[in-house]
């Protein structure tokens, strides 16, 4: 399966080492290159200095240092700076009424709770990237 992002990268922004590691196999599994760092101040780091490079951020909500509200406010007010608007999926163990608004309201596209299926993972990547004809 070619890269449908081309040239572009998914960045996944998950505190919890083994809930990276399923995510960063669906997405291999997907054809999908990505990265992973562990917090909301890491993710805006990464958005900083990679330019460009990534085409869709997965981000968990709850974190230590910089939670994922926090991060995609941050990551919001780069754009255009450092980079093209990207979507920003919220991936949240949380099922409380109102977190969807929640991530809405804190700038994020959409929202997945965990855990993630394959389908469901697929499902939410061919919403928010647009299919390359070439990459079919």
């Amino acid at each position: 399966m070619s890269d449908p992002l081309a040239n572009k990268s998914i960045l996944v922004v998950e505190d919890n080492i083994a809930n990276q590691k399923v995510v960063m196999l669906q997405l291999r599994t997907l054809g999908f290159r990505a990265k992973a760092v562990a917090n909301g101040r890491e993710a805006v780091q990464e958005m900083m200095h990679a330019r460009d490079q990534y085409g869709l951020v997965l981000m968990d909500c709850h974190m230590p240092i910089m939670d994922g509200y926090a991060a995609t406010q941050h990551i919001r007010q780069l754009e255009d700076e450092y980079y093209q608007v990207l979507p920003i999926v919220a991936m949240t163990a949380t099922a409380m009424d109102g977190d969807r608004e929640l991530c809405l309201a804190a700038g994020m596209n959409d929202y997945m709770r965990k855990p993630v299926s394959l389908d469901m993972l697929r499902e939410m990547l061919h919403k928010w990237i647009p299919v390359n004809s070439s990459a079919q």
